[in-house]
């Protein structure tokens, strides 16, 4: 089975209709099904490496989200599975995000290491 690399880039797709991002989630499944698979979190996605995100009040008019999205701690269940996860250092440094205001697991790299993180892949989808 190839290595494969899911680099995602557009935050919070989707998750409106439903509580997880999508990617994620096939990222998750595929991993269930005995996939070699990593994630790059770059630009607006490494915002899910975030701690304590919560959308529990978020709703539209008198309509309430009644399943919010935790992506958090999806992304801490995809570790706690052995799913690589990497994140773009300057992506997040760019979003006042340090060390401290992340989940623990992630495993950073730099812009200039991205093309070494792709060549240890077979196969690269980008989101």
């Amino acid at each position: 089975m190839p290595r494969i690399l899911n680099i995602v880039e557009t935050a919070y797709r989707g998750t409106i209709e439903e509580q997880d991002d999508t990617v994620l989630w096939l990222t998750h499944m595929l991993k269930n099904a005995g996939a070699d698979i990593s994630v790059l979190l770059r630009a607006n996605a490494v915002n899910y490496a975030s701690r304590g995100q919560d959308a529990s009040g978020l709703a539209f008019g008198e309509t309430k989200m009644t399943h919010p999205p935790e992506i958090d701690k999806d992304v801490e269940k995809m570790i706690a599975k052995g799913i690589p996860i990497y994140l773009v250092q300057e992506d997040a440094q760019e979003r006042g995000l340090s060390d401290k205001d992340m989940i623990s697991g992630l495993k950073k790299v730099s812009r200039n290491e991205i093309v070494s993180l792709i060549d240890q892949h077979e196969q690269v989808w980008h989101w």
